[in-house]
């Protein structure tokens, strides 16, 4: 299964971590990924998942779930920056504009802030689509160190 970036999956030690150092994530969200999130979330919410019902809403048709794309942001901590090993610790997030079917979500995470001595990492997170931001927030970490 593709990964939807380029950049490397692993670690970066806290000790190697840099101030403005960033990575990514991009994925489409489709009708696949929107129903596998309803099920194993729960919600079904008829606004992710019915086309008839979500057409007389203020979106004028679905939307997939913000934590959906939220989960992307996620995947950069957890895969790539720092990486494995990494504890999350805070989130905050504010959803800016909806993520439809077929959209290709572009989710970065920056190093904002570094505390080597208790490891912690304050990062900012980013969603976009096209040039749209759909999901803006920051995230406090924990970073694996080297020892």
């Amino acid at each position: 299964m593709p990964r939807g970036h380029d950049l490397p999956v692993g670690t970066i030690f806290v000790e190697d971590l840099e101030v403005g150092m960033s990575r990514f994530v991009e994925k489409v969200i489709d009708d696949e990924e929107i129903h596998a999130f309803a099920v194993l979330s729960s919600d079904h919410n008829p606004i992710h998942m019915d086309d008839e019902y979500a057409t007389d809403t203020p979106f004028n048709g679905r939307i997939a779930h913000g934590m959906l794309g939220a989960g992307l942001i996620s995947a950069v901590i957890g895969e790539q920056l720092p990486g494995h090993g990494t504890i999350y610790l805070q989130q905050n997030l504010m959803f800016t504009a909806p993520v439809r079917p077929g959209d290709k979500v572009r989710a970065t995470v920056t190093v904002r802030t570094i505390d080597p001595r208790k490891a912690k990492v304050g990062l900012d997170c980013i969603c976009t689509v096209g040039d749209t931001v759909v999901i803006k927030g920051e995230a406090l970490v924990m970073a694996p160190r080297r020892s």
